[in-house]
């Protein structure tokens, strides 16, 4: 899956747009925010299996693992306790659905990362 040519636009679209957008537990979550930056980066909707964790959930995408300081910006993330999935924002640094709006943290908090498209 390749990223689309306008990509960066479009991801700093959307992460200006949740800047100050609130979880909800349904219709804006750490899920629903990663399945939105893919689907900026890529143009291609996620679909995934149940599985009992968040990581496992996230595994059954088919994009492969990276190593947490190879991810770029764009790729998905998952941080823990809690378990939150989130996406890079640039070196070093990873944005997740906060209470009120995206937080950042540094990218060493997350436990495991996935590479989005090409």
């Amino acid at each position: 899956m390749n990223r689309l040519p306008d990509w960066p636009e479009r991801l700093a679209a959307l992460i200006t747009a949740a800047e100050h957008r609130p979880f909800d537990a349904v219709r804006w979550n750490c899920g629903r925010f990663a399945m939105a930056a893919v689907m900026a980066c890529t143009g291609q909707r996620l679909s995934w299996q149940h599985r009992p964790s968040l990581a496992e959930m996230a595994d059954t995408t088919g994009h492969p693992r990276v190593a947490v300081p190879f991810a770029r910006t764009g790729d998905v993330v998952l941080a823990a306790d809690p378990d939150r999935l989130g996406v890079v924002l640039d070196v070093g640094r990873a944005a997740f659905v906060g209470p009120a709006g995206l937080l950042r943290v540094p990218i060493t908090t997350c436990a495991v990362a996935w590479r989005i498209g090409w």
